[in-house]
């Protein structure tokens, strides 16, 4: 863990584009994002985070005229909601 000196340093440099999020999540998540890091020769698994939503609000964006992208969305959407338990708890 970074000392507090260290930690207000980043806060302090990083105020207007950046905002730490510490999650507590499930393995299986944080070992999903390890695989989405290594598989896209990602950062680690923040930006497996950060590549995630892009990702997703990429597929959004294409299903406003792409329908099969609506149909995907939408069987991705359907699908988290029935396993939503297994991954946020």
């Amino acid at each position: 863990m970074a000392s507090t000196d260290a930690q207000n340093k980043w806060r302090r440099k990083n105020r207007f584009v950046k905002r730490q999020l510490n999650v507590m999540t499930r393995k299986l998540v944080h070992d999903a994002l390890t695989d989405l890091a290594d598989d896209f020769d990602l950062r680690g698994k923040g930006e497996a985070v950060a590549f995630a939503c892009y990702i997703a609000k990429a597929l959004q964006q294409q299903a406003d005229f792409n329908d099969e992208a609506a149909r995907l969305l939408e069987l991705f959407a359907a699908a988290y909601g029935r396993d939503r338990d297994l991954y946020a708890d």
